[in-house]
């Protein structure tokens, strides 16, 4: 089943409508079946809840239950960001889909034959979160491989829908199984649902990456993607604004259960109904987003939703009408929506295909890690003021967040060109890369006519983010005082792999930021540039025991054998 991802829209033509990318197979497939899956996942979460509450009357156990969901995210996040993005992600999510379902059989069978205890509960419970940490990052790194890059916001926003709906859906459902016949049940169904998204996966022919460079090892493919992130201030201003936002809406989560238990009249069934009226809303709230981002603007969006979330949070804290919250909850839904849509589309329209799994990994620990810090902090503010006040505190945070804006602005206008660009000439032939040993220092001359040299130095600021972000360690420029007009970029990385790696990542953005640069070169020929490959502190030998060197500058160990 191989991936559609042609354009369906014209140069100059209106952006695609919220469903345009369930008209690509693949997306459709894995939707529907993600869409079972996102169901499945809150059936198990009711059945692991109620099943401890048998099996122990304490709450901390109860509450450890979702610990140990959402704690391996923390764990192993950031390396499956980087596996996924080191790995074929088909066949990662293959391994992840996988590993989920056999953990939740498992968990369905001992509970089935009376054999689960809180202990074992709480361990296929963790590992099930291990299987979702490592599916996590890859699962949202594939969506710009399915669709087109214009199609990328509603993929993300669809993807919104499958876990609101789900959300919407999924608890009651699991409650009325777990009634019917017991938790084993519900477990059952969670291991069954991931049957359809291993069939749409296992049928899915992904195109192979070929590459003649070695495979990049864990420890530096990690280093390299916090490296991005800290060098990618749009990235960066995205980060920022998630975790604002989540800390303040975590409140609301946290808190509407305790809220809804404080009338004595109101019992679950109540409680789902305002988690009824939240997925009402943020499915909504994904078909008008296309149109509201058209007319303001991902900014404004954003900024609406979360006022939007703000003033529901408050409804819930001072307005004592449940159908007053209800009313306030639907908006708050399709501000939620509208945020973490618009805020994880970024996300996926800045990062270039090889490091895009290791951001979303750094975006998904800044969300889990302000959804659950923020639900700490939040739950401990109840205990001390009422959950009342905590929630009205909650609801000033998250208007308060806005004023993250002032200094992050989030990118407008379409997004960058992040495909490939492979302009970069041929690398002097090294016999093996892997061997050739670091750091390798990258030296790049330009001649500039003096009446250029403020301009050119303004432009030239522009390449050092490029450089640190595609490879490099550090980036310098320098003027030759002995000969004016003559300047000296230099950037330095770890290894040779390393810098043939950064032949491939160079994007169509980063040539435009080097052509502004090149445009103020005045020499006759293009600027040289030369390589240099560390010779001392592991030093390299021929057959005879000697040092070999070939080229300008350039240190070539022997071909390792």
């Amino acid at each position: 089943m191989a991936a559609d991802t042609t354009v369906d829209h014209a140069a100059g033509d209106s952006p695609p409508s919220a469903y345009a990318p369930l008209r690509r197979a693949v997306f459709r497939g894995l939707w529907l079946a993600s869409l079972a899956a996102n169901v499945g996942t809150w059936v198990q979460n009711v059945g692991a809840a109620w099943l401890m509450t048998g099996l122990s009357p304490s709450p901390l156990l109860v509450a450890l239950v979702q610990a140990a969901t959402t704690l391996p995210v923390f764990l192993v996040g950031l390396p499956a960001g980087a596996l996924a993005d080191v790995v074929d992600r088909r066949r990662l999510l293959l391994v992840a889909q996988g590993w989920m379902l056999a953990a939740a059989g498992l968990l369905a069978a001992l509970t089935a034959a009376g054999l689960v205890t809180p202990a074992v509960l709480l361990a296929l419970t963790f590992a099930i979160g291990l299987g979702f940490a490592l599916n996590a990052p890859a699962w949202q790194a594939v969506i710009p491989e399915l669709v087109p890059r214009e199609e990328v916001q509603a993929a993300v926003g669809l993807n919104g829908i499958s876990v609101n709906a789900s959300r919407a859906v999924g608890p009651a459902v699991g409650g009325l199984l777990v009634a019917a016949a017991g938790p084993e049940a519900a477990f059952l169904l969670y291991a069954v649902s991931f049957v359809a998204v291993l069939v749409v996966l296992y049928r899915w022919d992904r195109p192979a990456e070929r590459s003649t460079l070695p495979a990049e090892r864990l420890v530096g493919a990690m280093r390299a993607g916090l490296r991005y992130v800290r060098h990618a201030p749009a990235v960066r201003a995205v980060l920022v604004r998630t975790a604002a936002f989540v800390t303040g809406a975590s409140g609301l989560w946290a808190l509407l259960p305790a809220a809804t238990r404080a009338d004595p009249g109101r019992g679950p069934g109540a409680y789902g109904v305002l988690l009824g009226c939240l997925g009402v809303g943020a499915v909504a709230g994904t078909f008008a987003l296309p149109a509201a981002r058209r007319a303001w603007g991902t900014g404004r969006v954003v900024a609406a939703g979360t006022l939007a979330f703000a003033v529901g949070t408050g409804v819930v804290a001072i307005v004592p009408v449940y159908g007053g919250w209800c009313a306030a909850l639907i908006p708050a839904g399709a501000g939620w929506l509208a945020v973490l849509t618009s805020l994880s589309g970024s996300i996926q329209s800045l990062v270039p295909g090889w490091v895009r799994a290791r951001v979303i990994a750094v975006y998904l620990l800044v969300f889990y890690g302000g959804l659950a810090g923020g639900s700490v902090a939040w739950g401990i503010a109840a205990d001390r003021v009422g959950t009342e006040s905590a929630l009205a505190l909650a609801a000033a945070w998250t208007a308060a967040g806005l004023f993250a804006a002032l200094r992050y602005r989030l990118p407008e206008g379409p997004p960058p060109d992040v495909e490939p660009s492979r302009h970069w000439p041929e690398a002097p032939a090294v016999p093996d890369p892997d061997a050739a040993g670091g750091p390798v220092l990258v030296l790049v001359e330009y001649r500039v006519r003096p009446t250029d040299a403020e301009a050119f130095l303004a432009a030239a600021a522009g390449l050092r983010a490029t450089r640190l972000r595609n490879g490099a360690v550090r980036w310098d420029l320098f003027a030759d005082t002995e000969d004016a007009g003559r300047y000296v970029e230099s950037f330095l990385v770890e290894s040779w792999a390393e810098h043939l790696r950064q032949h491939d990542r160079v994007t169509g953005a980063d040539r435009a930021a080097e052509a502004a640069v090149r445009a103020f070169h005045a020499g006759d020929d293009a600027p040289r540039v030369t390589h240099l490959i560390a010779a001392t502190g592991r030093p390299r030998k021929g057959a005879a025991g000697e040092r070999t060197t070939t080229g300008a500058g350039v240190f070539i160990p022997p071909r390792v054998s």
